[in-house]
């Protein structure tokens, strides 16, 4: 139940993104059928037996009479440890197959699996190496026994540990992927939208008295019209672009690649074309390559100049010069106008486009307003995301503080002797506080590469493969800190209630327990 009222508080955001992005109309109500229910219930006992598969085999494979000692419960875990590191590196290993041997989506989400479970397999182990040598480095007593009785919870904490980690390599993952994205689409939104007002005609026969009656206009600096023709590039839909030359393109439109040269030259004089990422990397093409266009008359060959970025678009987008565009369909109209004008003058220029050729505001879109749709759009496709990121640091929080609480009454066995020779109750609660938070400390430092890994796979590889467009990694150590302070906190007050307890215990309860030990 819980699942399907987060879905349906999602649910607005994500259909308003899919509507705005892609045009897909989305049912505004949720249908929770039978079969989803069922796998949902499913997958939750399996993963909990899974879980618990691991304490009962070596409960299994110890004698009767060493199911109470510590020790041997110790010893069959340094042996399970050895097997969790060969599947750890079995996991990487499928990971850099399916990374250098494949290129299709499907490989790409494997890779993701096999390299989370890998890291995730591989915790327990490295921490387990990492406190053996903090160890052997302790010179007190107590602080021998600090590390050691550390390197003795690693089996109860194991999987609340492996949460975190997971969980705080999601949120950096997904995270610097997000923040990355909104800046790469901010700065190429500045590049695109750079002109101030955007004029489109209400059919092809309005064009050129508005192109004229624009181009009388004192306030209007340039007018560039745009010709559009939607093509089929051998399968794939695309849109077919025709721009004048000018400077504003030369200066703004940003190329990922181009050829030596002047590409904006080549494209004036040149039959050649310049084409979306995305659709380079679906035809497996790049520069110098020669295009075929269908056109009225056979095929339109064109030499590849430059590539660039179009984020968002599931269509093709190719640009190319107006007059060779125009060669080929002589009878295409201008589809619509960017208008380069001084900002403040665009509100009475619009207000007298209305007047005189009855443009609707969907004719007549101002700078201002488009970015700031797109934003708007841009964050309710990621509202999801960030909901889901708190979600699963929530949840490794709860699975940590269940573990404390599972294993706080008999941590007393431990923590009795050194009761018994003078450490204060609020000296052991600060001892098991730090020995949390040094396990947390260490998994978070773990989850930092892990998280960038993440973030470059997402980036380079399932945004590649699933969209055809790359995005630069980028690192934003700001939120790194505040997503380690936020963790840290987490793993507080997973620990509050246990540390309370044993605050709260009784002399009586340490004597109790140290009897029964000795």
């Amino acid at each position: 139940m819980s699942g399907y009222l987060l879905a349906s508080l999602l649910l607005p955001d994500v259909a308003a993104s899919l509507r705005g992005l892609y045009g897909a109309e989305v049912a505004g109500q949720l249908n929770l059928s039978l079969w989803w229910w069922l796998s949902g219930i499913g997958l939750s006992l399996f993963g909990a037996l899974l879980a618990g598969a691991n304490s009962l085999l070596r409960a299994a494979r110890l004698p009767l009479l060493a199911l109470a000692d510590a020790q041997a419960w110790q010893q069959a875990h340094a042996r399970w440890l050895r097997r969790q590191a060969w599947v750890a590196a079995t996991g990487a290993l499928v990971a850099a197959a399916a990374l250098l041997f494949g290129d299709t989506l499907m490989l790409g989400f494997v890779m993701m699996s096999a390299l989370l479970l890998s890291a995730a397999l591989g915790l327990p182990v490295l921490l387990d190496a990492m406190l053996g040598g903090l160890l052997k480095r302790s010179r007190s007593v107590l602080g021998q026994w600090f590390f050691a009785d550390c390197r003795q919870q690693l089996p109860a904490l194991s999987l609340a540990l492996m949460a975190l980690l997971l969980a705080m390599a999601a949120n950096i993952g997904a995270g610097s992927m997000t923040s990355g994205f909104r800046e790469t689409f901010n700065s190429w939104q500045e590049q695109r939208l750079t002109a101030e007002l955007y004029v489109s005609p209400q059919d092809p026969a309005q064009a050129e008295p508005l192109q004229t009656w624009l181009s009388q206009q004192p306030e209007v600096s340039a007018v560039l019209p745009n010709w559009q023709v939607p093509v089929q590039i051998q399968g794939w839909p695309a849109d077919l672009f025709g721009v004048i030359d000018h400077s504003t393109y030369r200066q703004h439109w940003e190329l990922l690649e181009s050829v030596s040269g002047d590409p904006w030259n080549l494209l004036r004089d040149e039959d050649t074309v310049m084409l979306s990422e995305q659709l380079a990397r679906r035809l497996g093409l790049g520069l110098d390559d020669t295009l075929n266009i269908p056109v009225p008359n056979g095929t339109w060959a064109v030499r590849i100049i430059g590539i660039y970025a179009d984020y968002g678009n599931p269509k093709g987008h190719l640009l190319v010069n107006s007059n060779h565009l125009l060669a080929h369909w002589p009878q295409l109209t201008p589809v619509r106008f960017n208008l380069r004008m001084d900002h403040s003058a665009t509100t009475p220029l619009a207000a007298r486009l209305q007047d005189r050729f009855k443009l609707d505001d969907n004719h007549i879109i101002d700078q201002s307003q488009l970015k700031r749709w797109s934003s708007q759009v841009f964050e309710r496709t990621f509202a999801a995301t960030a909901a889901l990121n708190s979600l699963t640091l929530g949840v490794a929080g709860v699975a940590l503080f269940i573990s404390l609480l599972t294993q706080s009454q008999s941590r007393l066995g431990q923590l009795a002797p050194l009761w018994t020779l003078g450490v204060t109750r609020r000296q052991l609660m600060l001892l098991n506080l730090g020995q949390t938070w040094l396990l947390a400390v260490l998994t978070l430092v773990l989850a930092l590469p892990l998280g960038l890994t993440l973030a470059w796979c997402l980036d380079a590889v399932i945004n590649v493969r699933a969209f055809g467009w790359r995005l630069p990694l980028q690192v934003f150590p700001m939120q790194l800190l505040q997503l380690m302070a936020l963790a840290m906190l987490a793993t507080l007050l997973a620990s509050a209630w246990p540390l309370l307890k044993l605050y709260r215990s009784r002399p009586a309860d340490l004597l109790r327990t140290f009897a029964n030990e000795h």
